[in-house]
């Protein structure tokens, strides 16, 4: 990730920048329905013993997804793979589900794709997430695309749905500035999730929402690249609206 600095250090340099929501971007009418790309899904967790089966999605991703707070600090329970869970169980008590975390601290979408077969597909997934563009401006776009590309291909040909997520907050960016790499790279997930008619997690923009609505960006973060608990649950909430709650066959 990127070079770390505190809070109070970040807070310093001023944030009314970030008072106007992002755009939405390059995700347009042709990005996945909430209401619909998980209905088979949303289907199968509705279902009862005996017809019911184990579900698993899995979190692929660097450090935020791992829950990493203040390094070296992993808060597992506080962070959006495990709430997903709790809220998925709350929508569907009679649902079997395992929200299985494959995340690396410190990690890119490279590395990512390099063990994507042997850490991700293996585990016969019925849902992927993937959440690396914090530390993919370290890399750049054209690598960073063609790791994405590559593992979306990989669960698309085995007919795994996929939800891309944009960045969470880094307070170093400049969320002002278009061309500031969080920005950039955040467009262009929107971009894939549109292209492919995958599922979207808008985490940047939501955090952007966040702050317009009057909260300060240090208090939705545990370290400058790591959210808190407030934070987590912002890209948890999002994630949830992609299931629907509907009756079982």
């Amino acid at each position: 990730m990127a070079k770390l600095v505190t809070i109070a250090a970040c807070s310093a340099l001023g944030w009314a920048c970030l008072a106007t929501p992002l755009r939405a971007g390059a995700a347009g009418t042709n990005a996945a329905a909430a209401e619909g790309y998980l209905a088979d899904l949303t289907s199968l967790l509705s279902r009862e013993w005996p017809t019911n089966r184990t579900v698993n999605i899995v979190c692929h991703g660097h450090s935020v997804p791992a829950g990493y707070s203040k390094t070296p600090v992993v808060e597992t329970f506080n962070a959006y793979p495990h709430l997903l869970h709790r809220g998925l169980k709350e929508h569907f008590p009679n649902a079997v589900i395992n929200v299985i975390v494959t995340a690396v601290g410190g990690e890119n979408s490279v590395q990512g794709a390099k063990r994507f077969d042997r850490d991700v597909l293996s585990l016969k997934p019925d849902l992927v997430t993937m959440d690396y563009a914090l530390n993919d401006r370290g890399i750049g776009l054209a690598r960073a695309e063609k790791a994405w590309r590559t593992m979306i291909d990989e669960c698309l040909a085995r007919h795994i749905p996929v939800i891309l997520l944009t960045p969470t907050l880094d307070l170093t960016a400049k969320l002002d500035d278009p061309h500031d790499p969080l920005n950039l790279h955040a467009a262009q997930i929107r971009r894939l999730a549109a292209e492919y008619r995958v599922g979207l997690v808008d985490s940047l923009k939501r955090f952007q929402q966040s702050i317009h609505d009057g909260v300060h960006p240090s208090d939705l973060m545990s370290q400058a690249n790591h959210p808190n608990r407030t934070g987590h649950e912002l890209v948890a909430a999002e994630m949830l609206k992609w299931f629907p709650t509907r009756s079982a066959p």
